[in-house]
């Protein structure tokens, strides 16, 4: 079995030609089969994988590990491309998602940017808070548990809910789960109810201790020194083997990751391509 991972979306940009913006996007290819996690912000997904001369028709699924807009701003015109594909999320990712940029400032919507209605006649939903089979390797997390001192997600992170804001507990936010000969390997959305949490989810789901690789968005930024001190010490004792960040995970961050993993470290940006044969 060939896992490539090849990053379509992303903050920064591997090499010039490709495009950027803050946002996420991943396309998980298994001996040919294609998944995509999450679009993106806008159409920088689209325009790196014409670049790398990916078919985006040959996408089977997409799953979007939550609901926010750079996650899922590039669902709509990916769609186009894809034709209509099934979608794979949580309930909530139809919730109104806000966010407060500044104290006292009113919350700015960060919700899916389109109307729920045009997207549910441009593909089939498929929505489960529980762990769902996207093929007969991968799985979703479904709702991550809490488990972890360190982990929380960010008090300005709301949800409207009955005319009235309430903190965002995320319960939207999932990762995608594969599993291989060498162990694990999990892709990550934003990871906001915490990295370690959702690494802990998936040994527990799948009963494999052993995480060959943990790709994607970390949420390390913005957290306390103290915060990402106890998310690379749980790496370390976990033993994952490859760690390869992106999008939410912060410079500090990655700079302590990095002086402490080594070679096992790297930072997945636009138009990175990872393969592992397993």
């Amino acid at each position: 079995m060939i896992i490539t991972l090849t990053t379509l979306c992303e903050n920064t940009a591997v090499a010039p030609g490709f495009f950027s913006e803050w946002g996420w996007s991943v396309l998980i290819d298994i001996d040919g089969e294609k998944i995509l996690l999450d679009t993106g912000a806008g159409r920088s997904a689209i325009s790196n994988a014409d670049k790398m001369g990916i078919n985006l028709s040959s996408i089977q699924k997409i799953v979007l590990s939550h609901a926010h807009a750079d996650h899922t701003g590039g669902l709509r015109d990916m769609l186009v491309r894809t034709g209509e594909v099934e979608v794979m999320a949580h309930p909530a990712i139809w919730d109104k998602k806000c966010k407060i940029i500044k104290e006292g400032s009113p919350p700015v919507y960060n919700g899916v940017p389109f109307a729920r209605e045009e997207l549910e006649k441009a593909a089939s939903f498929t929505l489960s808070s529980e762990p769902a089979e996207v093929s007969k390797y991968v799985i979703t997390t479904g709702e991550v548990p809490m488990t972890t001192s360190f982990e929380k997600p960010e008090p300005n992170f709301m949800v409207m809910k009955d005319g009235s804001l309430t903190k965002d507990t995320f319960p939207d936010d999932l990762a995608l789960i594969i599993r291989t000969e060498k162990g694990l390997v999990i892709v990550l959305g934003c990871a906001h109810r915490g990295m370690i949490n959702t690494i802990l989810h998936a040994q527990r789901l799948t009963g494999d201790e052993r995480v060959h690789a943990v790709i994607g968005g970390t949420h390390l930024y913005p957290k306390s020194r103290a915060d990402v001190e106890n998310a690379v010490y749980a790496l370390k004792e976990i033993g994952v083997e490859r760690v390869g960040v992106s999008h939410c995970t912060g410079i500090e961050a990655a700079m302590l990751l990095k002086e402490a993993l080594g070679d096992r470290f790297f930072i997945n940006n636009s138009g990175n391509s990872v393969s592992i044969e397993a």
